[in-house]
């Protein structure tokens, strides 16, 4: 058992949630109960599943879940780039996208080695 908290990749998840949340605080009321729970889900989901893999006992489950987190990071980075195309962000989005970016890469990472069990 691991401590997520630890997890350089939890703490960069957690980050994008955090921003998620400030982002699609200030998108139009009618997206409230579309991209905008769309969105949040999906970036809970990701730091969600990094901790609850952490949690796992064998490395086969931890990299089941970690997958899961890595294709709701895929989801949310597509659904961010679309609302800075729709002109919902007021803010520039590199950043965020960057973080996604770099959670996505640390998951591949942890992926491969968990899978291997080493």
């Amino acid at each position: 058992m691991r401590d997520y908290r630890s997890l350089t990749v939890w703490q960069r998840a957690d980050e994008v949630v955090l921003d998620i949340y400030r982002i699609t605080g200030e998108f139009p009321v009618d997206e409230r109960f579309g991209l905008v729970a769309q969105m949040r889900r999906a970036a809970v989901s990701v730091a969600s599943n990094i901790a609850e893999a952490a949690g796992r006992s064998t490395d086969p489950d931890a990299a089941r879940l970690l997958s899961i987190a890595a294709g709701s990071a895929s989801e949310l980075e597509y659904q961010l780039d679309l609302a800075a195309r729709l002109g919902h962000t007021k803010d520039p989005i590199d950043v965020t996208l960057g973080y996604i970016g770099e959670v996505k890469r640390m998951l591949r990472s942890l992926i491969k080695h968990w899978r291997s069990g080493t």
